[in-house]
């Protein structure tokens, strides 16, 4: 058993070895280092959307590739947060079309359900606007061994309500004081909380919308309040700036993700919440499958007593 273990261990630290050669490759490419930059997006000159420049499109292959690799962490990852009960919140902010929902996708798409939620709280009730703003978000925390990614969160109040004047000035001042002590607690508390900020240029924002418009399949994506929400710029970006300087706290600082290319985004962004966890490889050891039992006098009734979905892709 012990040898085992030992040859276990071997192949874990070879293929380990082999990736994270692989991966140098990725970095290089993506325009990050094989040290994680851990400091937040505090410098007004890394927050402001004009720094935007015309980058290449990253490569399909490798991306492919290389979101392959980071989604088998990921899966590595959420075995090591159940095992040991961690909690994990994961916000997602930005502009519309900035590319939260892929990200989101590809973040969740190999996780086990019961494991992995994402809330995405539509307009608040009549009910909901008279709680403590607060509120009806604290009831989706996560619990022992779950992650819980935030589609938009509680910072709406800082972003669309503000700009499109669904509160008033006092309410978004209110929200400004009490975002970082709210977190404070949920880090005091056990819990990760990671903040992600989507940065997209008006150029590329443009060019999205438009694809939206002519794809009737993703027409629904784009509303009436996007489209007001395009025409204030300015103000998202002002009311942006101050939502950073006043929330972006040690505990949960914000870090932005340059999204005009989805492809870089989506690696960039899951690598960095990996670096963010201290997991460890935990995956369960495969299971052998044993012989099928004998159907024994079992009869599958008649197929003319069932109905079928007609068959309309015949194979070749």
């Amino acid at each position: 058993m012990g040898n085992k273990r030992k040859a276990k261990k071997h192949d874990q630290a070879k293929d380990k070895s082999r990736s994270g050669r692989a991966s140098e490759a990725v970095l290089a490419i993506l325009g990050g280092s094989a040290q994680d930059i851990d400091s937040p997006s505090e410098l007004l000159g890394d927050l402001m959307e004009d720094q935007h420049h015309k980058i290449e499109r990253l490569n399909k292959k490798l991306y492919e590739a290389e979101l392959i690799r980071l989604q088998t962490d990921l899966v590595r990852m959420q075995y090591w947060i159940r095992e040991t009960g961690y909690r994990m919140i994961v916000l997602f902010e930005g502009r519309d079309a900035a590319g939260k929902g892929g990200t989101i996708k590809r973040l969740t798409e190999p996780l086990n359900p019961r494991g992995c939620r994402v809330v995405a709280l539509g307009t608040p009730t009549e009910r909901q606007k008279t709680q403590w703003y607060f509120q009806r978000y604290v009831e989706h925390l996560p619990a022992a061994g779950e992650i819980v990614v935030f589609d938009r969160s509680w910072y709406n109040r800082a972003g669309v309500e503000r700009v499109m004047g669904f509160c008033n000035p006092q309410q978004v001042e209110q929200f400004l004081d009490d975002a970082p002590e709210f977190e404070r607690m949920l880090v005091r508390s056990g819990i990760l909380v990671l903040k992600y900020w989507f940065s997209v240029s008006d150029t590329e924002q443009e060019v999205r919308f438009q694809s939206r418009i002519d794809d009737p399949t993703r027409r629904w994506k784009l509303s009436s309040m996007d489209l007001e929400a395009r025409n204030r710029w300015v103000d998202f970006s002002r009311a942006k700036d101050e939502m950073f300087m006043r929330t972006n706290i040690p505990e949960a600082p914000w870090f932005t993700v340059e999204a005009d290319d989805k492809r870089r985004a989506r690696l960039n962004c899951l690598r960095h919440l990996l670096s963010k966890v201290p997991w460890e490889d935990m995956t369960p050891p495969g299971i052998k499958l044993p012989p099928r039992p004998k159907k024994g006098d079992y009869e599958r009734p008649p197929i003319n007593e069932q109905f079928f979905v007609p068959n309309q892709y015949p194979y070749h």
